[in-house]
């Protein structure tokens, strides 16, 4: 499945931007700040962004969930 692959709901960041592919996803997680990237949360949305990206299927679901989990985990940080 290609980077450019449309989740199924588009991702909504606070601002009111919205993540609608996994490339716009990857690239929101590579202009965090390195240290963050590094954090459990966003290492496992990186996971399931490149199986996604592999593998297609039920893991275009996976990928969303956890970049919604890790979204809200650096929300509640704020």
């Amino acid at each position: 499945m290609p980077w450019s692959a449309a989740f199924d709901e588009p991702i909504a960041l606070r601002g009111g931007r919205k993540l609608l592919t996994l490339q716009e996803a990857a690239d929101h997680i590579m202009r965090l700040p390195e240290d963050a990237q590094h954090a459990p949360h966003w290492q496992t949305a990186i996971e399931t962004l490149i199986h996604a990206a592999e593998t297609g299927g039920g893991w275009m679901m996976f990928a969303r969930i956890a970049m919604l989990r890790a979204l809200n985990a650096d929300a509640g940080r704020s």
